[in-house]
């Protein structure tokens, strides 16, 4: 007998992240990430980095996009507060699938902070390096 757990993306707390919740959100109100994009005013590729949790809205994105998905901002950001109820019929993956999308999400969280940290030190390189040849 195998343990099970919900379906990664669907809000439980170790795996749910930001953008499963705008997407999980968008979804269930049946918008596109273009129509999402339109009402907030912003490019469909900023919706689809935001889900994507490669990126993250300014705080007066984050309250017009709480209000057009009718959830908190604050179930939003934790996943606690007024959000969007799991579906009835969420298959379950055993324990083990799901430890290996929780690494692996955690993985991907480090690279962007890794990324972040190389940019900046190339910024700091480059101006370095303009500093000298002056």
């Amino acid at each position: 007998m195998s343990e099970t757990t919900p379906e990664p993306g669907w809000y439980s707390d170790e795996t749910a992240t930001f953008g499963d919740r705008v997407a999980a959100a968008r979804e269930a109100l049946g918008v596109s990430q273009g129509d999402l994009a339109r009402h907030l005013g912003v490019k469909d590729k900023t919706i689809r980095a935001w889900e994507d949790d490669l990126a993250e809205p300014r705080a007066n994105k984050l309250s017009m996009m709480s209000g057009v998905l009718n959830v908190s901002m604050r179930w939003l950001l934790t996943g606690e507060g007024s959000g969007v109820s799991p579906p009835d019929d969420i298959d379950a993956v055993p324990a083990d699938i799901s430890s290996i999308f929780l690494e692996m999400r955690e993985i991907r969280g480090q690279a962007l902070v890794l990324g972040e940290r190389i940019g900046r030190l190339e910024k700091r390189l480059r101006s370095t390096l303009k500093m000298r040849s002056e």
